[in-house]
């Protein structure tokens, strides 16, 4: 009788996606992060922007 801690390949593939998202969990962090401060930061300047046409 083998002695598996995941016996089928459907729990291994769960197993192995659950590692790959924890070792990358700070880097995909980062990213998001960086992603929103762009993102408010274009929005902010096409609101500067919109404001300056605004008044002119």
């Amino acid at each position: 009788m083998k002695s598996s801690r995941h016996p089928n390949p459907q729990n291994r593939r769960i197993h192995r996606v659950r590692l790959w998202i924890t070792r990358r969990r700070n880097l995909m962090l980062t990213s998001a992060l960086r992603g929103t401060c762009y993102g408010i930061g274009a929005g902010a300047v096409g609101l500067i922007f919109w404001w300056c046409e605004q008044i002119m």
